[in-house]
């Protein structure tokens, strides 16, 4: 039931609906939706999935598109009595539902629940997305609770029996939503351009609930903002909070760094480096996490720096493991060959396992040569 609904048709998908009562959908049009995250962002179209083989077996292909489906707006013959557009599947609307505002071939379109109706055409259609996403079709639809038109190219595509919607191209910010039925596809873009905004508008509500009750919480906020390079000052606050914030702050070695990498992101080196240095030599700084950011600080190239803080490891930690991989390692990297090759065959006798080994082994052979 595409286009024309008879009294006799319209009486039985109503009772088909009946809210409350689990019957039969309409003509056999198999209800169906699909789900998209672009970013923090839930996209889903729900919709009612006709076929090209009609209720009574009769094969309909070829005659989809500007027949079943006419072009343009037309008749429906029962509403409000005006020209509508296609609805975009079968029986109640095809609903499009954001869950925060997106762009639609790069028009925008605030979040919220839309009915998806269609003008279809031989070069190009108009997707049209109404206010109203509770209609039965598009019998009453009206053009002043339009949110939302775009024209868009449809192509061809492999037959599909059923009709389907699917995202067909998918990146952290944008997705490519299609309609496949008959040999026909019609493809829009969804874009998320602010999805850092909206990552961080959910950090913000969500830093009020349970995961506000501990310091992690905002630890993990900080490294995304971190990662993302961005909101940098909100970034701070919440470093501040991890380790001063009452009943949740503490200050150890993870909450201090975390803060000294904000201060540093924003150019404040000199408190950077004073506040890693905090981290560095507090109790909670072990070994390892000294030996990671020795680490860290070799792969950004900053060989002396790092050989220092393999330095501070060792007079915290003595012949403790990874004391001696880091040394050997900074001093490598600074061309001290007979240094690093002394440090790394001490650290040989202490690998805790195999890959520590055959690691250890192919740096002392190298630094032998």
């Amino acid at each position: 039931m595409l286009k024309l609904l008879t009294p006799l048709a319209l009486a039985a998908a109503a009772y088909a609906q009946y809210p409350g009562l689990t019957l039969p959908p309409s003509g056999n049009n198999q209800k169906a939706a699909v789900v998209q995250y672009i970013g923090p962002v839930k996209v889903s179209i729900e919709y009612s999935s006709p076929a090209v083989h009609g209720p009574d077996g009769k094969d309909r292909r070829g005659q989809i598109w500007g027949k079943l489906v006419p072009y343009g707006m037309s008749d429906l013959g029962f509403g409000n009595g005006k020209p509508g557009p296609w609805r975009a599947g079968a029986n109640e609307n095809t609903v499009l539902s954001v869950s925060d505002s997106v762009l639609i071939e790069g028009k925008a379109l605030p979040a919220g629940r839309y009915g998806l109706h269609m003008l279809a055409g031989p070069e190009e259609w108009t997707l049209i997305l109404s206010k109203n996403a509770n209609a039965w079709g598009s019998f009453f639809y009206e053009e002043k609770q339009d949110a939302l038109r775009v024209t868009v190219k449809p192509h061809k595509h492999d037959y599909r029996e059923w009709l389907t919607y699917e995202f067909t191209s998918r990146k952290p910010g944008e997705a490519t939503a299609e309609l496949q039925w008959e040999e026909l596809a019609v493809p829009w873009t969804i874009q998320v351009p602010d999805a850092n905004d909206i990552y961080i508008s959910h950090l913000e509500k969500e830093l009020t609930t349970v995961p506000g009750f501990s310091h992690e919480g905002y630890v993990s906020a900080v490294q995304f903002c971190l990662a993302e390079n961005t909101h940098l000052e909100q970034a701070l606050k919440w470093a501040d909070a991890a380790i001063n914030m009452r009943y949740v702050g503490q200050a150890n070695f993870l909450t201090l760094s975390t803060k000294a990498q904000v201060l540093s992101k924003l150019k404040r080196e000199a408190e950077a480096k004073e506040m890693m240095m905090t981290a560095l030599n507090h109790p909670t700084a072990t070994a390892l996490l000294i030996h990671q950011y020795g680490r860290q600080l070799l792969n950004e190239k900053k060989n002396q720096e790092a050989l220092e803080v393999f330095q501070l490891n060792a007079k915290r930690n003595g012949d403790g493991w990874p004391v001696h991989v880091g040394l050997a390692r900074a001093y490598s990297a600074l061309g001290d060959k007979p240094k690093a090759l002394e440090h790394a065959k001490k650290a040989l006798t202490q690998a805790p396992d195999d890959v520590n080994r055959k690691s250890l082994q192919g740096m002392v052979e190298s630094l032998s040569q």
